[in-house]
């Protein structure tokens, strides 16, 4: 019966990355963000491969992972829609924010929605104070001035994305 490593598609990918960068020092950040790019994650079975791979300690892979607050061990969504809750955003309503945003996406903490496009995360500042409250989705999506009101559109814009992203699949 064949493994997950040896079915899933992924860890060929990670496989080929780490064999272009294996040879060069200090590359296990870079193996990390480059293992989750591609798993969205990084799950105990990903950091074991990652440490089979570069002839290094588990112990050491994981430390690297729970070190860095970039990397995380819980699956996410694909859209991480992080909320500004620090004091300017706080005090103009981004716990509003971000209670609409659990009702809208009906999700708890930081888990990611079933169909895993969404996840969101409290973070206590954007730095785009001026713009409070502030939403962050992706690494720059920044939309300031956000009301309780403009989140269901807010979300729609990125399920759009999704489909046309499927259409051009099947065409």
């Amino acid at each position: 019966m064949p493994t997950i490593l040896e079915t899933d598609p992924r860890y060929a990918e990670l496989d080929e990355y780490i064999e272009q960068v294996k040879e060069n020092k200090g590359v296990l950040i870079g193996v990390l963000h480059k293992a989750q790019e591609i798993f969205g994650y990084l799950p105990i079975e990903v950091q074991h491969h990652v440490a089979q791979k570069l002839g290094i300690p588990d112990s050491t892979v994981y430390g690297v992972v729970t070190f860095y607050s970039f990397f995380t061990m819980k699956p996410r969504g694909k859209y991480q829609i992080k909320v500004c809750m620090g004091t300017a955003c706080y005090v103009k309503g981004g716990n509003k924010l971000l209670e609409r945003l659990r009702e809208e996406l009906n999700i708890k903490g930081e888990e990611p929605t079933e169909d895993g496009l969404f996840s969101i995360h409290e973070v206590r500042c954007l730095g785009a104070c001026s713009m409070a409250p502030v939403v962050l989705i992706g690494e720059r999506d920044f939309h300031g001035r956000v009301t309780p009101d403009m989140i269901p559109q807010i979300l729609e814009e990125y399920r759009k994305k999704e489909e046309k992203k499927d259409e051009n699949k099947e065409s």
